[in-house]
């Protein structure tokens, strides 16, 4: 991520500072935060579009070129930092466009994926993950889709695990952390992490 630059940095201060003076929350459904993502997100569409079609908006250039702006659809998209954020993607009257910053199946913006591995991986069920998004987000990733990204990941992981070693390790450390796993009952179980160092 790049740092922003001095003016950037005081145009932020100047607008939040503004914000809490009108009363504006920085956060929450209805805060500055969401208001920003959904802006940005919306002017790099704008800027997608203008890019697809070679003109920019309301340009007489693109008259009579075949394909034109054609309004916009609603479509609700999951932040890690504001949740759900409704936002207006452009269309084209061919509907040739496809952008890239939020792509036509797209419905997250996010790492939700990392979210529910490490809320899988601390011993919740898919339905309790389910219904963290809910409470926290304010949307719903389905049992189904928390099973999905959860499966993915352990064949990815059980393949990791089956490669082939090497033969020779110049340093090997393990070391082991008691971690209380439950499988019908609840016990202390140690999780032995070995870490070698290859030639």
């Amino acid at each position: 991520m790049r740092e922003l630059s001095k003016a950037e940095q005081a145009l932020v201060s100047d607008l939040v500072r503004s914000s809490r003076a009108q009363g504006v929350a920085l956060t929450g459904p209805d805060g500055l935060l969401k208001a920003l993502t959904k802006s940005v997100l919306e002017a790099a569409l704008d800027e997608e579009m203008t890019e697809h079609l070679g003109y920019d908006k309301h340009d007489v250039a693109g008259r009579n070129t075949g394909n034109s702006r054609n309004g916009t659809r609603t479509k609700r998209v999951l932040t890690d930092a504001c949740g759900q954020v409704p936002i207006e993607v452009p269309r084209d009257r061919n509907g040739t466009f496809d952008p890239v910053i939020v792509g036509k199946s797209k419905r997250r913006v996010t790492d939700v994926d990392q979210v529910v591995l490490s809320l899988y991986a601390k011993g919740l069920t898919t339905g309790e993950i389910s219904a963290h998004f809910a409470d926290v987000y304010g949307a719903s990733v389905s049992k189904d889709t928390v099973s999905r990204i959860t499966d993915r990941v352990i064949k990815e992981m059980v393949s990791w695990w089956a490669r082939p070693l090497e033969k020779v390790y110049a340093a090997v450390f393990i070391d082991a952390i008691m971690v209380k796993i439950g499988d019908g009952q609840v016990r202390n179980r140690p999780i032995y992490a070995a870490i070698g160092v290859d030639l």
